[in-house]
């Protein structure tokens, strides 16, 4: 792709008041009049559009360091400007010689200016995070709560954002996607997004390292840019998803030109061609550029813009919530709880379930309404089913669980020969060593497979087999599960 070079890159957290040390700052150019009224406002039918698209798993959120203010020694404080005052202690660089409020790029252009070794900065930086433990920010764990998203794109590189998915979706455990690009590995989706199976985090300006593989200053940002346009270095499958899907850009801190080149890149056409998806920019400075309003308003007429980055995620989580309640009155009764993924590794006292992974849709109906009830479930979702690693895991995990549920259905029935067998022989091995009595294997099935024909394990026959229709539990098969855990203290 061909582009106008930028006149300035005021990244990745830039100040807009004076003169950067590195790069010429673009504010000494003509601002034009613009009518802000002209901008699309964001009112109800705009959110009733965004929450439909949202509910059909087409938004991506692409999300900036607006959104991490934290606890810091010195109060609640933006996390960027934080990090630059303590990178500036560690490489002895006099904040009180660069412009308020500091950013990195400041530090690093200075610290380089003394002949500082560049790879220094990133390594000090590492051990910067490495010594503290940020309370998540409030507007990442609400949009960590919307489950409709899957796809996270930040242009940050610190890790809050898995952090928050990884406490509201799998209970604390590290189980979310997380994938770093940089200009010399390109790593992409591991699939296409209708077939990722857990939420993923992509930062697409580098994760956090020891090595300089993330963007510190402006220079990493161009490299990143250029890197990304390049058509050898592209993250193809990310960029097919940015190009067809709606976007919302929070808390993004980008100036004025690296903003349309962002929209652009990710667009991959001009931004005046017609299409059928949005972009909506929420931040804290967007709607106050009265360059860049005009340009969005006269070139990308399906661009919007709210206000605020913070105000904007509440708005959000506060209105998607809302319409996940009117199911909940059918019937006298809850809805079903939405289905979360399960963990990576088996948590403490977690119930196994084993199946087959044609019965994965009422796996996750069965493993939603545990959830709901309270009692911590845990199953293979990504199904490796081989290697001797993958073996020596699920055997461990059947060692320790609390209770093993095997799923009987029409497709056990059918394949006489398949891994979950293998889990069924493992679960049969381990109850032989159960005093008798004791209930360890409660098996399920959820279909109307004869209970009496089932090709299961003489020791499944044993016990009585529980039908849940779908997957579905119902309050009886709760109940007992419940009772079962209080008798064991767990």
């Amino acid at each position: 792709m061909q582009h106008p070079a930028p006149a300035s890159f005021r990244l990745p957290y830039p100040r807009r008041n004076g003169v950067s040390q590195c790069l010429k700052s673009d504010e000494n150019m003509t601002t034009v009049p613009v009518q802000m009224g002209m901008v699309q406002s964001f009112d109800d039918d705009a959110w009733d559009d965004l929450l439909n698209y949202i509910e059909e798993r087409r938004v991506i959120p692409i999300l900036g360091p607006d959104l991490l203010r934290v606890q810091t020694d010195s109060g609640l404080r933006p996390l960027y400007v934080w990090l630059a005052e303590k990178l500036a202690a560690r490489l002895s660089v006099d904040p009180a010689e660069l412009p308020q409020p500091l950013t990195l790029n400041d530090v690093m252009c200075s610290y380089l200016g003394q002949r500082g070794r560049r790879e220094e900065a990133y390594t000090r930086l590492r051990s910067i995070m490495r010594e503290v433990q940020f309370e998540t920010p409030t507007a990442l764990r609400q949009l960590a709560q919307i489950t409709d998203f899957d796809l996270f794109v930040t242009t940050t590189f610190d890790p809050l954002l898995e952090t928050a998915i990884n406490m509201e979706r799998y209970g604390g455990q590290p189980s979310t996607e997380v994938i770093a690009y940089s200009p010399n590995r390109v790593a992409d989706l591991p699939s296409e997004r209708a077939d990722l199976r857990r939420a993923v985090v992509y930062h697409l300006l580098g994760r956090l390292s020891a090595s300089p593989t993330y963007v510190l200053s402006d220079e990493d940002m161009l490299e990143f840019i250029c890197a990304l346009q390049s058509e050898h270095l592209t993250p193809e499958k990310l960029f097919h998803e940015l190009e067809h899907n709606h976007l919302l850009l929070i808390g993004s801190d980008f100036s004025n030109w690296l903003a349309r080149l962002f929209l652009r890149m990710a667009k991959r056409r001009r931004l005046s061609d017609p299409r059928d998806v949005t972009e909506v920019f929420a931040d804290d400075h967007t709607s106050k550029d009265e360059r860049l309003v005009a340009f969005l308003q006269q070139v990308s007429v399906r661009t919007r813009v709210y206000g605020g980055a913070e105000s904007f995620v509440a708005d959000l989580h506060r209105r998607w919530s809302a319409r996940q309640r009117p199911a909940q009155a059918a019937h006298g009764r809850s809805a079903p709880q939405r289905f979360l993924p399960p963990a990576r590794e088996m948590p403490e006292n977690a119930v196994f379930i084993s199946y087959a992974r044609e019965d994965l849709a009422a796996v996750q109906q069965l493993k939603a309404g545990m959830d709901a009830a309270g009692l911590t479930t845990w199953f293979d979702l990504d199904r490796l089913e081989g290697g001797d690693d993958y073996d020596r895991k699920i055997r461990a995990n059947i060692a320790r669980c609390s209770f093993f549920v095997p799923v009987i259905s029409a497709t056990t029935q059918r394949r006489h020969e398949a891994y979950f067998r293998r889990e069924w022989s493992y679960a049969v091995d381990r109850a032989r060593n159960i005093a008798e009595g004791a209930v360890f294997i409660l098996p399920v099935c959820i279909d109307d497979t004869p209970e009496s024909a089932a090709l299961v394990p003489e020791h499944f026959k044993a016990v009585h087999m529980i039908r849940l229709a779908g997957g579905e539990p119902t309050p009886e098969f709760l109940s007992r599960l419940q009772a079962l855990f209080s008798g064991r203290g767990a």
